[in-house]
This record gives C-alpha cells, sequence and structure tokens, in this order.
C-alpha cells in the first residue's frame, strides 16, 4: 500500500478537456453548429476528438478545410465570436467529468494537496465549464491560457499556475491527456501522469509518462507514488495495460 501522506502541501496540476472532462460533444457540436449554419458538411465525432488538444480555433479551421472552405484560415477568423458565443451557451449540453474523478479529487483534497486547473481553455470557459459541472469549488485556482505569460507546452504555464495557488513546484504532479501536457511538465522538471482516455493525436502511451492513468481510481495512489519518489517496481509505473 502507497503511503499518502505525501500528499500533504503538494500541489496537483489538471489538465482540463480530455483529463477532467469529457469535453468533446460540445465542443464538436458548437463547431458542427457552425458549420452547418454556414452551409457545409459537420465534421465526424470520431474525427475530430484526438484533435481537441489543438485548440478551438484550430478544429473550426479543420472543420473549414475538411468541407473545402478555400479561405478557411480568413474564414475562421469571422466565424470564431461566433463559434465562442455558441459554445458558451452549449458548454455543458453533454460534457461530463470522466468516471471517478470526483472521487479522486475529493480525496486528494482531504490528504491535503492544493489542486489547480492548468489549461490551454480560456479561464471565463473554463470556470464556466467546472461550475456548471460541480466541479469548480474542487479546485484552489483555474489557470487558463488567457492568465499566463505563455501556454502549454512552454514551462511557464505549470510554473505560473503552481505560484497561482502557493504551491512548490518541487511537489508538484502535472495530470494530462497531451502533448502539451508532457512538453510543460517535462520542461518544468515535474513528474507526469497522463490519462489514456484523453484527446490525443499520438497515444498516451507514447508520450512516455512516468505513469499512464486507466482509471481515476488509482489517482491518488499515483500521485503519492510520485511525491515518495521514484518505484518503479511499482505496477502503477506500468506504462502497458
Amino acid at each position: 500500500m502507497i503511503d499518502t501522506t505525501a500528499l500533504n502541501g503538494a500541489t496537483i496540476a489538471f489538465d482540463l478537456d480530455g483529463t477532467l472532462v469529457e469535453s468533446a460533444p460540445d465542443l464538436i457540436g458548437a463547431v458542427n453548429a457552425i458549420l452547418i449554419a454556414e452551409g457545409f458538411e459537420p465534421l465526424a465525432y470520431n474525427e475530430g476528438r484526438p484533435f481537441i488538444s489543438r485548440g478551438a480555433r484550430w478544429l473550426l479551421q479543420w472543420g473549414l478545410e475538411i468541407a473545402g472552405e478555400q479561405e478557411a484560415n480568413a474564414r475562421t477568423a469571422a466565424l470564431f465570436g461566433r463559434f465562442i458565443g455558441y459554445y458558451s451557451a452549449h458548454i455543458a449540453d453533454e460534457s461530463l467529468p470522466f468516471p471517478g474523478v470526483i472521487d479522486a479529487l475529493k480525496a486528494l483534497r482531504a490528504g491535503g494537496a492544493k489542486l489547480v486547473v492548468c489549461t490551454n481553455k480560456p479561464t471565463d470557459l473554463s470556470l464556466s465549464l467546472l461550475t456548471k459541472l460541480g466541479m469548480a469549488g474542487l479546485f484552489d485556482g483555474v489557470v487558463g491560457t488567457d492568465a499566463v505569460t505563455a501556454a502549454k507546452p512552454n514551462a511557464a504555464h505549470l510554473i505560473e499556475a503552481v505560484e497561482a495557488v502557493g504551491g512548490d513546484l518541487a511537489r508538484t504532479v502535472m495530470v494530462g491527456d497531451a502533448d502539451t501536457d508532457v512538453g510543460a511538465a517535462r520542461a518544468a522538471g515535474t513528474p507526469l501522469i497522463l490519462v489514456d482516455f484523453g484527446y490525443t493525436e499520438i497515444p498516451a502511451v507514447e508520450l512516455a509518462p512516468d505513469i499512464l492513468l486507466h482509471h481515476f481510481d488509482d489517482l491518488v495512489d499515483a500521485c503519492a507514488a510520485l511525491l515518495n519518489g521514484p518505484c518503479p517496481v511499482h505496477p502503477l509505473y506500468q506504462t502497458t495495460s
């Protein structure tokens, strides 16, 4: 059994989309609402889901390109405000926390950890989503891309998110799902947990996290294991299912 006392005073930083919340249905839904209104074919859900980590603007532009728009960049710039308006109004229509995440967050807090969201989503949209899902109160801070000097994969995003909640970078673990999270954690020198059910073009196992998580039931032990120092023989360190 892993000693969880190391959680006390530690900081656990989380990506949002694809890590804490299955938000793809509403993000792709908002892209498709714009595409359909403009007379284009909608983006297939399974085609769009792996690319959520690239950001909403990229996803909208890609949807326009796939649909045959020749001036996709300019069209995206013209339509992005409408996209944000629609998405804001429908941000939690179908989005849900991943199974087990609420209990895991509560257990981390009970163990004395500070929790911060470190996301490339704008802070206001992140807070809106978390509030509507009843999750906002579980975090000591929510730090979006607009609130930092540089966004993930730059280390500054993670460093400044930890500072925002009074945390210690030397006692921080990053939890994410994609290469942007990997880049930030590695550049900042923090241990890294990736979930294998998020939004990534490259399978999470190939991104070589310190721990690959298959379910949030294992999150508390995974964080404690990393905070206690390397323990490569522990089964949580296996990066394949």
